[in-house]
């Protein structure tokens, strides 16, 4: 990328951030956070930086870390830092939070896969000088000096005791310090070797001595011209060292001419995220750089506390007069916040241990209902506060708040109580305010939005196997933890809630969508889905013996027995034994066995070939049909799984235990999965699924005529867009013409490029790219739409669904290439994968009213992508099949027509 002639006498700023960052962890203090969060090298990191801020006030600035994985060094050195131990845990912990607050100070993060820091480092220094501009690179790496000229110099801002850190180092300064100049920096290094990057040198060479010849003989290549002349021992190792010496000199030379996806002009300061830093900072604890490096909150602003507040009132309910009092507030308060805590996760199976209420910032009061410590003193009868609750909880005008109301939901309905009013979730508003923003669970809301730091779960109730259950808990501690929760999701509603409506689509999409959304969820988790347990354990048996002939037709091509589970024993019998070529390498070097390798050689290969097919048996006797019987309910003997709507950062639903949402479709036994789920006897299942629903939704977005026009005739999409592209009739496209034309149709939504569509449709890649400008020929419009969008997605930094919901790219701008690229794949698709996503919730709003409407004796039991499923009386099952398909097509008005495919069947895979 080209740079503009600079005309600034401000430098840029480079930092060797891999460098500080193991200097600062092993020079500083072992601090921690409270928790046992580690913080030491993280702050010596961000002091350097903000010392280097306030000495140069750069304009332009870069911290450059090294990217994972291999660079051509270890081509050319096997061994090359193969002595490096790896990254200690401590240190690990802390880099995630250290890039999140480098870039919120407004530095711009650097590092590029397959060049090193140091090598991307020196590329910028001397293109920056090419510029007319000066470099000041922050180092405590020896190998930088080698850059350092009338443009380049290096500060150290963590000296060790004793240096002076204030003072550049120019070239006079590294010939006081080496005893040569940068020029002979490289010659230098390669004879007294790199201990870091296991760079051997010379052995027994130290600093004096290795200076000494090269201000004799004037460079390395003087020195080895005139070998014969050391003598001694250092002279015999040196000549042991001759073959060598021109590899290691390759080794510590830094390149200044690498490829890299930016330039000089891509390094500009953005101004700093106070309240992010404020948040963060307070949740690491680091309140010396809160005093010292953040201006005063606005007035009326919330501080950041590391430490619970001292004006809380948190009560603990033991009598009736207690509750009396509290039941009197919460009937009178205009919105409560609740909080309900049990002994368990699974919602279908967890006990109710006790209620916390709050009416009032600050104000929170827990009963507790269920608590077997020895140390509890007696608590109300569960069944009698319940029962004074109950028109409260059942209550629809009583306003509530609170953090995941489903699951509040299913451990009151275990206790006949259906829970009502609840007028606001904290999950899912902050899921609507920005889906990628934070993790949506209480602690991580409140952290983010509130500047809190919550007592978690593990706080109170332990880790790992010494965790206990909240019944085991102490009153004490159970009331400091539900209470809070309580407190901090009515807080945390007052500080989302505001957002939500001022920005512009939001609270429709949250009103309309979301929060209704979840009651439909909780009625088909409770519904649950029956499964043939009989039928999976038979299932499970074939993929057994399918699995047994495929091991011995694999260890016929083998050569021999081997284990199909163990990467290392297949990478010999592939790439040793058969002389497989190879494809891809593990990120140490090693010839890969992932899956995309497998399948391209499987395409020639017979023993690949096996190995996936006998993964695909593994994983769906594994994950399914041993598995799905242990999940079959006891009470109800129905599957219940957990629909997620905060998850995805697309708006897309997702479930666990069991996940629905991966049962394959494209082979027989992936099928037959789906044949266990059942009906009732006398019901139907319903399978409706929406068609094509992401073209569709591209051609109402894109607004492309011949697209456009395609869907509103009912035209085959794919053989429309194969008459296009190939410019035949559309009665004479073939099959394999459609198969291009729905690789091109399905890729372009998801970001494929040429190379992808090559590999896909087994063609060049220049054949592939002709293929997609053809198609942006005939689908102008797509083009356009692509193009805006990304635009687009770089100046507001989020897209937007049709429906008002918005996914933000805080990658969209990365100066990191594949980072970026993948911020503009996803902003031409999730619109799409978005919209789809409203518009089947709102397909599922619009079918449970009608269903409780109608009194069908019918129920929503799953949602799996662009399908429903319902369970109906079979004599129900066509007018029912109708009326669904209807409600699905009319769930959004574009500019094509949704359609819907509807089938009955006995099971699911019937039904399709």
């Amino acid at each position: 990328m080209a740079d503009k002639t600079d005309k600034t006498d401000k430098p840029l700023v480079l930092v060797d951030g891999s460098s500080y960052l193991y200097r600062a962890y092993h020079a500083l203090p072992d601090l921690s956070t409270k928790d046992g969060h580690p913080t030491g090298a993280l702050l010596g990191v961000l002091n350097m930086l903000y010392k280097l801020i306030d000495e140069y006030a750069p304009e332009r600035m870069a911290v450059v870390f090294d990217a994972p994985g291999k660079t051509f060094r270890d081509d050319l050195y096997e061994d090359y830092k193969a002595n490096r131990p790896p990254m200690p845990d401590a240190l690990g912990a802390q880099i995630e939070p250290l890039l999140d607050a480098i870039r919120m100070i407004g530095v711009p993060v650097v590092s590029v896969p397959g060049i090193e820091a140091d090598d991307v480092i020196g590329t910028l220094a001397k293109r920056a000088a090419e510029m007319g501009v000066s470099t000041v690179i922050s180092t405590s790496d020896k190998d930088m000096a080698q850059l350092v000229d009338g443009r380049i110099t290096l500060v150290d801002t963590m000296p060790r005791p004793g240096r002076d850190a204030s003072q550049p180092i120019d070239a006079a300064a590294v010939k006081a310090k080496f005893g040569v100049g940068p020029e002979l920096i490289i010659d230098y290094l390669a004879l007294v070797g790199d201990t870091t990057d296991n760079i051997p040198g010379v052995k027994g060479v130290g600093a004096k001595t290795a200076a000494k010849w090269l201000e004799q003989y004037g460079s390395l290549d003087g020195l080895i011209a005139h070998a014969d002349e050391i003598k001694g021992k250092a002279g015999e190792r040196l000549r042991e060292a001759l073959p060598h010496l021109p590899l290691y000199r390759d080794l510590a030379t830094i390149r200044c001419d690498c490829d890299l996806p930016f330039g000089i002009d891509d390094l500009t300061m953005q101004a700093p995220d106070i309240d992010g830093l404020r948040t963060l900072y307070a949740r690491l604890e680091l309140f010396s750089l809160i005093k010292r490096r953040l201006p005063e909150p606005e007035p009326g602003a919330l501080e950041p506390n590391a430490e619970p507040e001292p004006d809380r009132n948190y009560e603990l309910v033991l009598t009736e007069a207690q509750l009396d009092g509290w039941i009197e507030r919460i009937t009178a308060a205009p919105l409560v916040a609740l909080d309900v805590e049990t002994n368990g996760f699974d919602y279908m199976q967890a006990e109710l241990v006790g209620l916390a209420l709050s009416v009032k910032t600050g104000e929170a009061a827990y009963i507790p209902l269920g608590h077997r410590s020895t140390e509890a003193p007696q608590q109300l009868d569960r069944d009698a506060v319940l029962a004074r609750l109950r028109p409260w909880l059942e209550d629809e005008s009583a306003a509530k708040a609170g953090h995941d109301s489903k699951r509040m939901a299913h451990v009151l309905a275990r206790h006949e109580i259906a829970l009502a009013g609840m007028r606001f979730d904290t999950m899912l508003e902050s899921y609507v305010l920005n889906s990628v923003g934070t993790r949506h669970d209480l602690d991580a809301i409140a952290s983010k939005y509130i500047g809190l730091k919550t007592v978690t779960f593990e706080d109170v109730c332990g880790r790992g196997a010494k965790q206990i259950t909240f019944d085991q808990l102490g009153l004490d501690d159970a009331c400091r933890y539900a209470a809070e929760n309580a407190d901090v999701a009515l807080r945390a509603h007052e500080t989302l809630w505001p957002r939500l409506v001022e920005t512009p689509g939001l609270e429709s999409l949250y009103v309309e969508i979301e929060q209704p959304l979840s009651q439909v969820l909780f009625k088909m988790e409770e519904a649950g889905v029956k499964v043939d347990a009989g039928m999976l354990d038979r299932q499970g048996r074939e993929l057994a013996e399918a699995m047994a002939r495929i091991e011995q037709a694999a260890y016929a091509a083998a050569g021999g027995p081997f284990n199909l589970g163990s990467p290392k024993q297949l990478q010999e019998v592939l790439y040793e034994r058969l002389g497989l070529p190879v494809l891809g390498k593990t990120p140490g070097g090693q010839p890969s066995t992932a899956e995309s390798v497998l399948a391209e050689l499987a395409a020639d290969y017979e023993l690949p070939r096996l190995i996936l097919e006998h993964r695909g048996l593994a994983k769906l006797k594994s994950t399914y049909t041993d598995k799905l019987p242990r999940e079959i309910n006891p009470r109800t003997g129905r599957i219940h799984t957990s629909y997620h709507q905060a998850v995805a950062a697309t708006g897309r639903l997702s479930s666990s235990d069991p996940n629905l949402q991966n049962i394959p479709i494209r082979t027989p036994e992936g099928r037959k999965i789906r044949q266990a789920f059942v009906a009732e006897p006398g019901n139907k299942l319903i399978a409706a699924d929406y068609s094509q629903i992401e073209l569709r939704i591209m051609a109402h977005l894109s607004g492309d005529e011949g697209l456009v026009s395609a869907f509103a005739e009912r035209e085959d999409i794919h053989r429309a867009t194969a008459a296009e592209v190939f410019n035949v009739p559309l009665a004479e496209v073939t099959a394999d013409q459609r198969r291009s034309a729905k690789a091109i149709n399905f890729g372009l939504i998801y970001g494929m490029s040429a190379f992808g569509l090559a590999r896909q449709l087994g063609v060049e890649r220049g054949e592939a790219q002709r293929y997609i400008d053809l198609y942006f020929q005939r689908y102008p419009g797509v083009k356009r739409y692509m193009d805006e969008t990304r635009e687009r997605a770089r100046r507001e930094g989020f897209v937007s669904t049709v429906f008002g919901r918005r996914l933000y790219l805080p990658e969209i701008n990365e100066r990191n290439a594949q980072r970026r690229q993948y911020a503009e794949r996803s902003a031409i698709n999730a619109p799409m994968q978005g919209t789809a996503a409203d518009i089947i919730k709102r397909a599922m709003l619009k079918i449970d009213a009608w269903l409780a409407e109608s009194g069908r004796d019918a129920r929503l039991i799953m949602q799996v992508h662009d399908e429903l499923v319902l369970e109906v009386r079979a004599d129900q099952a066509e007018d029912t099949a109708a009326t669904v398909v209807r409600l699905m097509e009319s769930a959004a008005e574009l500019d094509v027509p949704l359609k819907v495919d509807a089938g009955i069947g006995g099971n699911w895979d019937e039904a399709h």
